[in-house]
């Protein structure tokens, strides 16, 4: 297979499918690949790279299983647990985020989906956060309904984030506690509610590559806008820990034909940049074109400052919609 060719086929209309024989993508050139993810990447999203931050709302305690997740309380992490955080921490992090020039902010909170007073408390920081800031607003709270959906949007939510995680087949081996069809139903109600959809997954759980393949087409099929590739970082205490961490050519090769198969999306690394060279330096070349900066939420990552001087370097555009 000639990918060269393939990307320009991409950018002239083609699609991939499931129908396809993806295999090529796991033996070809890794230089030639990234060139052509690249020139998708340029072609579809420009050289915006698009940056968002987080604060972890609620910590710990999670009834779900997940065994990578370092908030379950099924795994012994020693992570601090603490409720709901008060309005004006959230919103003045959001300013603070807001003033180092991020795109969006979101609030994630641990659990299978936010429920009563907490969800009051958010519905008011987001609509507090609307009226003092500028960035646009993103929510991660699990599974809600439609009418909570419908709520978060009223308040000044503008993207929703729900991980897939894995494959279909694999997703089993890594929760049990609820479904990869919830998942899916979770995002299809978002959608309804008319938001940016932030949905990707976490490679290195012992998955296989045909797997990372099915999960990027997944995504293709429910027509994310956004999507954050995980590099697993295992975590003392949890079913994952002893796992090897993955090498960067791996992580670079699953960015690139996430690409090729997702070309309109915002390709977005998340945890696990520091397990490539300059902090995914590379990836941001082979088709990356957004990413989780500032603080993350249980592994470490770059900062604003860095991340902007790094892209800066690349000839990328960091500034938001709200300062130009």
């Amino acid at each position: 297979m000639d990918v060269k060719k393939l990307a320009e086929e991409i950018i002239a209309g083609k699609r991939l499918t499931r129908q396809d024989d993806l295999s090529f993508f796991l033996t070809c050139d890794l230089k030639e690949l990234q060139e052509g993810a690249d020139l998708i990447r340029k072609h579809f999203c420009g050289d915006k790279v698009d940056l968002c931050t987080i604060i972890n709302g609620k910590s710990g305690r999670c009834g779900e299983n997940c065994k990578y997740c370092a908030q379950s309380a099924h795994n012994k992490t020693g992570i601090e647990e603490y409720s709901f955080l008060c309005k004006d921490k959230i919103v003045n992090e959001a300013l603070a985020n807001e003033s180092e020039g991020v795109d969006r902010f979101a609030i994630v909170t641990a659990g299978r989906g936010l429920v009563g007073e907490d969800f009051e408390k958010a519905i008011d920081a987001y609509k507090t956060m609307k009226q003092k800031c500028k960035l646009s607003l993103c929510a991660s709270h699990g599974f809600l309904t439609a009418e909570q959906f419908h709520r978060l949007h009223e308040a000044g939510v503008e993207s929703y984030h729900e991980n897939i995680e894995t494959s279909r087949r694999f997703f089993p081996h890594i929760c049990t506690t609820h479904t990869y069809d919830e998942k899916i139903e979770s995002i299809k109600l978002a959608q309804k509610e008319s938001f940016c959809v932030c949905s990707g997954g976490i490679i290195g759980m012992g998955e296989t590559w045909e797997d990372r393949l099915d999960m990027a087409i997944s995504l293709a099929e429910l027509g994310i806008e956004s999507i954050p590739i995980n590099a697993l970082m295992p975590i003392k205490g949890t079913p994952l820990e002893n796992l090897p961490t993955l090498k960067e050519e791996d992580i670079l090769r699953t960015v690139a034909f996430f690409r090729y198969i997702n070309p309109l999306a915002n390709i977005r690394l998340a945890a696990g940049r520091r397990l490539m060279k300059n902090d995914g330096e590379e990836a941001f070349k082979g088709g990356a074109s957004a990413t989780i900066t500032g603080n993350m939420l249980t592994t470490s990552g770059s900062t604003i400052a860095s991340d902007k001087a790094l892209l800066t370097s690349l000839g990328r555009d960091i500034v938001p919609e709200y300062l130009r």
